[in-house]
């Protein structure tokens, strides 16, 4: 089987500090995605940067304690790749692509649109941006996992409160038709989805820091791991874990009938 986490660190230092390191040891993961670093490679300790039996690989933006994306790999991948080719995204560390055979792994984080308007339209040049790459990779030939906050729920079983939130960045008309056009016309699947196209609480991979969302469970299924047919149709079992919480998201992991 092939392990693979995504989790959205909300600052790795202080994931670590909550035993993020000790649970992924018991994991065996194969690889594991991460988003929102929120550090540069001087401020990681080298248990961090190199975490036994894990290689570690990061794209951190240029602007301190901003954004980031990292990923722990078991096996060496073949190729590295730093960013998608965006001159305006490229700097904040949102991409970070690991090549094994024919297989391609990559981290992502999509912009948040909820602090200002000014976020939400540089959310939409990203998405603008990342449909032509997202077309690229697919004829590309290779099969591709892309795990990350995408920042968007899909459908309204992907959040609690999804009346309350149509007027509000992560569900917005203009961003979830984009989600679905990703999977409907240009052929990525949701791979939770495919495995479990009703779940609705038990999905949810984030929750406000406000009032008591989390002891509510009032929260958005926006971490997603999109793949190519192929990998997809090899997805056996998914889980979000919440009995610990490292962050403000909890970790997706899926495995997959494949070998690296």
């Amino acid at each position: 089987m092939l392990r693979i986490i995504s989790l959205n660190l909300n600052g790795i230092r202080s994931a670590v500090s909550k035993g993020l390191l000790d649970w992924l040891t018991l994991q065996r993961a194969d690889v594991v995605c991460m988003q929102e670093v929120k550090a540069q490679m001087p401020d990681l300790a080298p248990t961090t940067l190199n975490h036994h039996p894990y290689t570690g690989h990061f794209n951190c933006a240029e602007k301190k304690g901003y954004s980031g994306v990292g990923m722990y790999c078991r096996t060496p991948p073949d190729k590295i790749t730093k960013g998608f080719g965006s001159k305006e995204f490229d700097p904040e560390g949102r991409y970070l692509r690991a090549d094994f055979g024919k297989l391609s792994v990559i981290s992502v984080y999509l912009p948040s649109g909820s602090s200002s308007d000014e976020r939400q339209q540089a959310k939409f040049r990203f998405m603008k941006e990342f449909m032509p790459h997202l077309a690229k990779l697919q004829a590309s030939g290779r099969e591709i996992l892309i795990c990350g906050d995408w920042n968007i729920a899909h459908q309204e079983i992907d959040l609690k409160n999804w009346k309350a939130n149509q007027k509000n960045s992560g569900f917005l008309p203009e961003e979830r038709t984009w989600l679905t056009k990703v999977f409907d016309e240009k052929g990525w699947v949701d791979v939770y989805r495919r495995l479990h196209p009703d779940t609705t609480g038990e999905a949810y991979t984030w929750w406000s820091n406000r009032g008591q969302a989390w002891a509510k469970n009032v929260g958005w299924r926006i971490d997603y791991q999109i793949a190519t047919a192929g990998i997809a149709a090899k997805a056996k079992k998914a889980a979000v874990y919440k009995a610990q919480r490292f962050s403000d998201h909890a970790p997706l992991t899926i495995d997959y009938d494949w070998k690296l």
